[in-house]
């Protein structure tokens, strides 16, 4: 399979932003700014207060909701968590998993990060399933390393049929609000190794289906130079997700 065939998927992740009120008229822009640009799937994460707000302002247009993180329990004594089942009653399609700063802030591991993608799964969610090497790790020159264990553990025990319900999203952890973008061939590098690392754990057919994200620092300036790349098949937008315009101008940069 080659690139033309993957599926791009330019999402952004609104992260701790908009308030429902702005969600609702941030999404209806989104969605008019997007509208006939087929070449890619559109999609907005955002946060759980806002969720019912923005899967009405997007019923009828090409965006889809997502969810920025879920739990592995179906319920219980969780305060504060969200289940799977309840994303998929509020009309969420995708969640991010594993996001750096839910590694770096809250305690993420890769064991919970397997545990969610595994429950959202189930549920017949499809995840954004994030990964990337801080900085240390890529100045004592061990990224590939990281990278690979990260990929093999957080997809652990998923079967080859659920793959087709992942996003790996390549988000280099002193890429992200820094500033600081991976070059191009930096980003090439490290999803080809992702690649690599599904074709191992599972086939080459399903390698090559999979879309994978570059998610560090990716704006309108930047976006249509790593969008050329081999094994990038899109982004996951932080910043620039929150201004419909710029938002909108990296998915026409998806386009060619």
């Amino acid at each position: 399979m080659k690139k033309e065939s993957r599926k791009v998927i330019i999402a952004g992740n609104w992260k701790m932003n908009m308030t429902p009120s702005a969600a609702k008229t941030a999404v209806a822009e989104t969605a008019r700014l997007t509208e006939g640009k087929n070449g890619c799937e559109v999609v907005l994460c955002v946060p759980f207060v806002d969720i019912a707000n923005a899967v009405e302002a997007a019923k009828g247009t090409q965006v889809k909701i997502g969810a920025q993180n879920v739990h592995f329990e179906k319920k219980g004594a969780f305060t504060g968590e969200i289940s799977a089942d309840m994303l998929n009653e509020c009309g969420v399609e995708y969640v991010i998993i594993g996001h750096s700063e839910r590694r770096q802030y809250f305690g993420e591991t890769d064991t919970t990060v397997n545990k969610r993608t595994r429950a959202a799964l189930d549920a017949g969610l499809k995840v954004i399933l994030c990964l990337g090497e801080v900085l240390e790790q890529r100045q004592a020159g061990i990224t590939d390393e990281i990278v690979s264990m990260q990929t093999k553990l957080d997809l652990a025990g998923i079967p080859a049929e659920q793959m087709k319900n992942v996003v790996i999203a390549y988000e280099p952890v002193w890429a992200i609000g820094t500033g600081l973008t991976a070059t191009p061939d930096q980003a090439e590098e490290v999803c080809a190794l992702i690649r690599k690392t599904v074709a191992g754990l599972y086939s080459d057919e399903v390698a090559e289906a999979l879309t994978i994200q570059y998610g560090g620092s990716m704006n309108d300036g930047n976006a249509a130079e790593l969008l050329s790349k081999l094994d990038v098949d899109g982004g996951l937008i932080g910043g620039a997700s929150l201004v419909p315009e710029k938002f909108a101008k990296i998915v026409d940069a998806a386009q060619a």
